[in-house]
């Protein structure tokens, strides 16, 4: 049966005491600072308490919706109904096992990934050096398979942990996820709660240059300081969506606090006091635009989720 918000609340609270709140805000956990409120959000810090959280969602027939670092993701104005969950500082650490050409590391869903290309560089690892300003957590990458200037991470899982949508613990290999342009195969309703990821020792001089230069080329590219949620459409084949959005004459274009940015026009940029409603409107408008003029249906790269 449908749970209400109480019965989800109190059947939560008795594992997680102070980590489960009703009708809380959810824009500030979101990179663009948008969105309304959930109806429950719930902090696991172990995986048995998330397993306790999917098992309580299905049992009450309550929609779980899983709120990473908030970077990919526009979430409605009206909220979101049933359980979001929010991933806690338990799932954040970091093992590391070298080996002869490099080393291998498990880390937390909940890692910002950008920080964890930092600590591999500075270990003279390869393989995530084109991450380090892309704003996702690491299981949010897993999912959209996030990457940059020809990177992604699929090329280096090795193995994803996480529980299913019936609250099963599983481990899944990286070479069964088929890891395409900003998609995986990771099963509906299935959580990433670990990754374990495959680096390459190299020279650490190298390696840290070429982060270097990726970050100059993002800071000369894509806007910074402004609250934004990264590219808001995919890029089609053979073109890029900002290039199709400025074509259209739709660089600086606004509605209400919302703006497509003037450096990126792939960018929207929050001017303060936006509301989802007036980002989604952008989208569609640049959509319609881009469609009348090349003839190309951008495709979302943010999900939106929630009460639309």
């Amino acid at each position: 049966m449908l749970a209400t918000v109480g019965d989800l609340h109190d059947d939560l609270a008795g594992v997680l005491g102070g980590r489960v709140h009703v009708g809380a805000p959810l824009a500030r956990y979101t990179s663009l600072r948008v969105g309304g409120p959930a109806d429950v959000l719930a902090v696991p810090e172990t995986v048995d308490e998330l397993v306790v959280i999917v098992r309580a969602a299905v049992r009450h027939g309550a929609c779980l919706t899983v709120l990473g670092n908030g970077s990919n993701v526009l979430i409605a104005d009206a909220g979101i109904a049933g359980v979001v969950v929010r991933l806690g500082r338990g799932f954040i650490q970091c093992d590391w096992r070298v080996t002869e050409d490099g080393a291998f590391v498990r880390t937390g869903a909940a890692m910002p990934l950008a920080r964890l290309a930092r600590v591999a560089v500075k270990r003279g690892l390869a393989g995530l050096e084109y991450a380090e300003g892309i704003p996702a957590s690491v299981g949010g990458a897993i999912l959209m398979n996030a990457g940059a200037y020809g990177g992604t991470v699929g090329t280096a899982v090795e193995t994803v942990e996480g529980v299913d949508a019936r609250g099963t613990v599983q481990t899944v290999s990286g070479a069964s996820l088929a890891f395409d342009y900003r998609r995986s195969s990771v099963p509906a309703g299935f959580i990433v709660t670990a990754v374990t990821f495959r680096l390459l020792a190299e020279d650490p001089v190298t390696v840290r240059d070429r982060m270097a230069t990726l970050q100059t080329r993002r800071q000369e590219s894509q806007p910074g300081g402004a609250a934004s949620a990264g590219s808001i459409f995919k890029n089609p084949d053979g073109d890029h969506a900002g290039r199709l959005i400025e074509a259209a004459g739709l660089k600086t274009r606004q509605v209400g606090g919302a703006r497509i940015s003037e450096v990126h026009a792939n960018f929207i940029v929050n001017e303060g006091g936006a509301s989802a409603g007036d980002v989604k409107a952008l989208m569609d408008l640049a959509q319609r635009a881009v469609w009348e003029r090349s003839g190309v249906w951008l495709e979302p790269e943010v999900r939106l989720v929630g009460r639309w």
